[in-house]
């Protein structure tokens, strides 16, 4: 398996600051897998209601996650602050493609990279909606810089 092209802070134009928590650290020591998307997931979520004013209380329509990935690059442990860095891959009629890297401090190359889409849907009866207009515009401005 080859390893990805490694992502740089250049890339992105938002980052959401995380600190480490010690309940983040495996009984290996370093930050668990499953922690790795759940920093992705804060941070793509933070980029809609900071950046679009996205409601995620009371929105008609939710993202629900349909796709993801990891590639774990460095190891990230307790006590750390780490930066990550959220970026648009691709803006479709109902998804939204979010290309995130965890940057430790300091560091210009992702110590983590991946992906998240969500899908967007009504709220109630979980059918497929288009992204609000107002929505792709905020967003536009965000797209993963080469």
């Amino acid at each position: 398996m080859s390893k990805p092209t490694l992502k740089t802070r250049e890339q992105f134009k938002f980052f959401l600051p995380i600190q480490t928590r010690w309940a983040d650290n495996d009984i290996y020591g370093h930050i668990n897998n499953v922690t790795y998307y759940s920093y992705f997931d804060t941070a793509a979520n933070s980029l809609l209601i900071q950046k679009t004013g996205f409601n995620i209380h009371n929105s008609e329509i939710i993202g629900l996650v349909v796709d993801s990935a990891c590639s774990f690059l460095q190891e990230l442990s307790f006590p750390e602050m780490v930066e990550v860095g959220v970026a648009i891959g691709k803006i479709g009629n109902s998804s939204l493609r979010y290309e995130l890297a965890i940057f430790k401090q300091d560091q210009t190359q992702a110590a983590a990279q991946g992906h998240f889409v969500h899908v967007f849907v009504d709220r109630q009866t979980r059918k497929s909606r288009a992204i609000p207009q107002y929505m792709r515009e905020v967003l536009h401005a965000y797209m993963l810089m080469d």
